[in-house]
């Protein structure tokens, strides 16, 4: 690492990121690569812009996905439920008609498109700032096996074989507490799942019903330590099976519909 780069992650490092070194150098191929200021990238990574802001990318099940203010950035936690929906479906030329509900940057929908190549789907964003991100990545990635739709999730028209949903989970009082990169600039309602962290699952459970196929399946992810709270809210689907993700964290919750 060059002087430049070693300045950097001390800069950055002060500023208390506790990923320094990766940080200044995914902030030096971006610079090299766009003709960018390196400078001014890292006085914003200073001031706890997160890195997909800043680079404007963000890398998903192995797929390059565009992010920016207004848009969750997707997590590798949340690729449990790719996996989940895989171990479900064996078949991958199924011809499955699948539902992101509150899609964000089009992250899910557009992995689980790219592992079923003969599947369409749907994404339903009510933000119009994640609206645009989910549109530009699900065009550019899947073609037009993937509409997005500007609304809520109870605009969603079934019946699916396969609907997902990463709801905000993070309670009201909580979301102060997080790292500033998370609190300071991703959207709140992404994050905010009202007092007790459930008011979208309690949602959900109204619509899935409706929403699925006869042995349709619904794979939601999940907050640290919810599982149990959110089981409970679905008395109308049968309970498969509690998925953990690489950390061993209970996170997709799968179920199935009689």
């Amino acid at each position: 690492m060059n002087d430049t780069l070693l300045e950097a992650a001390k800069r950055i490092a002060a500023a208390g990121s506790d990923s320094a070194r990766l940080d200044a150098r995914l902030l030096w191929e971006h610079a090299l690569s766009t003709g960018t200021d390196f400078q001014a990238l890292v006085a914003r990574r200073e001031r706890s812009e997160p890195i997909a802001y800043i680079t404007g990318h963000k890398e998903f099940w192995s797929l390059d996905f565009k992010v920016g203010p207004g848009v969750l950035i997707p997590r590798p936690d949340t690729e449990t439920l790719i996996e989940e929906a895989l171990r479900l479906m064996p078949d991958r030329n199924a011809p499955l008609r699948i539902a992101d509900l509150g899609t964000g940057s089009g992250a899910i929908l557009v992995a689980v498109l790219k592992e079923f190549p003969k599947a369409s789907g749907i994404g339903l964003e009510s933000s119009p700032e994640a609206f645009g991100w989910a549109r530009d990545n699900a065009a550019r990635l899947t073609g037009a096996r993937a509409q997005i739709l500007q609304s809520d999730w109870s605009d969603a028209k079934g019946p699916f074989d396969l609907v997902f949903s990463n709801p905000p989970y993070i309670p009201s009082g909580e979301i102060e507490s997080l790292a500033p990169d998370v609190s300071q600039f991703e959207p709140r309602a992404s994050l905010d799942g009202g007092p007790d962290g459930l008011e979208a699952y309690r949602a959900l459970a109204e619509l899935l019903p409706g929403l699925l196929k006869p042995d349709g399946y619904s794979l939601l992810e999940i907050g640290a330590g919810q599982a149990n709270a959110v089981m409970a809210l679905f008395p109308k689907l049968e309970i498969l099976r509690v998925a953990s993700d690489l950390s061993g964290i209970p996170r997709c919750l799968t179920l199935r519909k009689p």
